[in-house]
């Protein structure tokens, strides 16, 4: 498991990133552009780190994509992106890991470096204040559809004087369940994709055949 990034000064991140929506983008991210916003002590420098860790800056300190889709409306969910895909590694132990106690993610935090109990603690309360500025989608959950398929329930041939006990000739009727679990996280596009691609080897639909 990786390092996690943590700063001296959790209780500034608020306002870094709500300065961050406010100002200008600028060239790098430095410790002379955090003295610009105001944040003039020397622990401060430590908010970069976060920064980082979460994609808003890449590892030359230069804002990413992620940077300026912050700066949009859906800025709460986009750093929610941001935090899942910079602490992949805990969200691997606990998808929910923004409702979990300090006590817990320390747990995890702690198999991930050799420093002790104050980095620790400050890296949770680094994550904990990261996350009240965000917004996250609910855990995945599977969601079952029982898809009846009508050219399926029907036998193709019959042959006659060859009848069953269900009273139809030839092949017996098929009736086939088709379950399709789709992700909560899933886009309308990834869901029109699943139900497209459904009716092309069902039915043909949009086959080249």
């Amino acid at each position: 498991m990786a390092d996690f990034a943590y700063t001296t000064v959790p209780g500034k991140l608020s306002g870094l990133l709500e300065k961050i929506r406010q100002v200008g983008v600028p060239p790098k991210a430095s410790t002379q552009w955090l003295k610009s916003l105001g944040f003039t002590s020397s622990n401060d420098a430590s908010l970069l780190g976060v920064l980082k860790q979460i994609g808003l800056i890449d590892p030359s300190s230069v804002p990413t994509s992620s940077w300026q889709q912050y700066r949009g409306a859906h800025h709460k969910k986009t750093l929610g992106d941001a935090i899942r895909s910079g602490y992949a590694d805990l969200f691997a132990v606990y998808p929910d890991a923004w409702q979990r106690t300090q006590t817990e993610l320390e747990h995890v935090f702690s198999t991930s470096t050799t420093a002790g109990k104050q980095v620790v603690a400050k890296t949770v309360t680094t994550f904990k204040n990261l996350c009240a500025s965000a917004e996250f989608s609910p855990v995945a959950e599977q969601t079952n559809l029982s898809v009846h398929t009508d050219p399926l329930h029907t036998a193709v041939t019959s042959k006659p004087g060859n009848v069953h006990s269900n009273g139809i000739h030839g092949i017996p009727a098929v009736h086939i369940d088709i379950q399709v679990h789709i992700s909560a996280d899933s886009s309308p596009e990834q869901i029109d994709q699943i139900f497209k691609s459904m009716g092309k080897h069902l039915y043909g639909v949009g086959s080249d055949a």
